[in-house]
């Protein structure tokens, strides 16, 4: 089998031009290959090497197998040059639609088709570029059109669930995704779109299972790696996670979001929440939250820092001596005062200058809720809450600093931050809940 699939490959290259005929013929061949990906850069390498500046037949193999690498700018730049016929337009189409330009896909559909690309499987692609692009009563009308030809048909069960998943309907669009995985159990469609939709909805053992399932056949499945590579990164299997996305940038070297997440997951190996400074940090801040009437000032001293607002031993650490002294009727004598209070509790006037503005947000914050049952809730900082790693990271890239901060975000707006799904979600839920928050709704 393996040297028949061999075979097979060699038979592909020595021909001068490829049609789709050849592309099936090849994607047949590289799913009997032991690594497929491997041998398909292999192949890539070889063309390019003898064709530098590829023109017309040899560019349009270049682009097939560039599109197989996920390399889908670079196939449409090579695509350009080849020859103009429905192969041509249906690759660039596809690489379109894998960025998401769904109407420039549609359109490159609609110039394979008027070059003779004909059968269910165009009208197919056809209805889920349209669904993808939010265009669903389009789509339905055209998948009622070929409902007989693809009747029983993995790919008619799959359209089906994905108009289901994109209305609304979860429920139903998992039972033709599972039926269209029954009639064709490698349907890398309905794998992916199911497993996202479980991985959507908090079942990520269910979801890996299916994601997994998708890249058991070329061509490489780039999506379903980066999910994976999520999936493994939330329950900690971080060295599987590396693997997937090393696995793609293999294949694709300048992939900028798996080089992107590649660096951040191998730095989550060695992260950790250590919670004696999380202690340290809890009592410094309570420490800052002071109010300065606490303390035994002379009238003069506090009627000074009434005037100046300053209201806390944390406003007092952002001033300096020359800010003080520069108010008028403040004196080395309440300057003293103030030195000695604060040197009682290892304070010094000035020494959170350069950190200034982080400390001014977390304080303005905790003042403007004075009347807040939850004020001191919504003060913590997200060092203080047992978040996880992953969680953290997310807060710390989207410049959340405290509970409150969080707290003010709609359950809609991290969701669609990349990388952010329903785990993390839940357990931030869950976190503020703890503390008697919740997220903001919009009403």
């Amino acid at each position: 089998m393996e040297q028949a699939a061999l075979d097979t490959l060699d038979a592909i290259l020595a021909r001068d031009a490829w049609t789709m005929q050849e592309y099936q013929e090849l994607l047949e061949a590289l799913g009997a290959t032991p690594n497929a990906s491997n041998r398909c850069r292999q192949i890539l390498a070889d063309l390019e090497a003898n064709h530098p500046t590829p023109k017309g037949a040899k560019a349009l193999m270049i682009g097939m197998l560039r599109y197989l690498l996920c390399r889908f700018p670079e196939a449409l730049e090579v695509l350009a040059d080849a020859t103009d016929n429905r192969e041509r337009h249906f690759f660039v189409g596809q690489c379109h639609r894998a960025r998401k330009n769904y109407a420039q896909a549609l359109e490159a559909f609609q110039r394979a088709k008027a070059k003779g690309w004909e059968g269910p499987d165009c009208d197919a692609l056809i209805v889920e570029t349209l669904a993808l692009a939010g265009q669903t009563d389009q789509a339905a009308k055209t998948l009622k059109s070929i409902e007989k030809q693809i009747e029983g048909a993995a790919t008619g069960f799959y359209l089906q669930g994905l108009l289901a998943e994109l209305d609304g309907r979860g429920e139903d669009a998992t039972r033709l995704y599972e039926q269209a995985r029954e009639a064709h159990p490698a349907h890398p469609e309905a794998s992916f779109r199911l497993a996202y939709y479980l991985d959507l909805h908090g079942q990520e053992e269910e979801a890996i299972d299916l994601y997994r399932d998708c890249l058991s056949h070329p061509p490489i499945y780039a999506s379903a790696l980066l999910n994976l590579a999520v999936l493994y990164e939330d329950v900690g299997q971080y060295e599987k996670s590396i693997a997937c996305l090393k696995r793609l940038l293999a294949v694709n070297p300048n992939h900028p979001r798996a080089r992107l997440f590649l660096r951040d997951t191998q730095a989550s190996r060695h992260m950790y929440y250590d919670e004696d400074q999380a202690r340290r940090i809890a009592k410094r801040n309570a420490v800052l939250d002071i109010p300065v009437t606490d303390f035994e000032l002379s009238v003069r001293a506090r009627n000074c820092l009434k005037k100046m607002n300053i209201l806390t031993l944390g406003d007092l650490v952002r001033t300096s001596e020359a800010e003080l002294l520069g108010y008028k009727n403040f004196g080395e004598t309440s300057l003293k005062e103030i030195k000695d209070m604060l040197s009682a509790k290892g304070l010094r006037l000035g020494q959170e200058s350069e950190t200034a503005g982080e400390l001014s947000g977390l304080l303005e914050e905790a003042e403007s809720l004075p009347n807040d049952p939850n004020a001191a809730a919504r003060a913590l900082t997200i060092e203080q809450v047992d978040f996880s790693v992953r969680a953290r990271r997310v807060l710390e890239q989207l410049n959340v600093r405290t509970l409150g901060e969080l707290a003010a975000k709609t359950e809609a707006e991290l969701l669609g931050q990349k990388n952010f799904g329903q785990t993390s979600l839940s357990e931030m839920r869950q976190r503020l809940t703890e503390h008697g928050l919740h997220f903001r709704e919009i009403n």
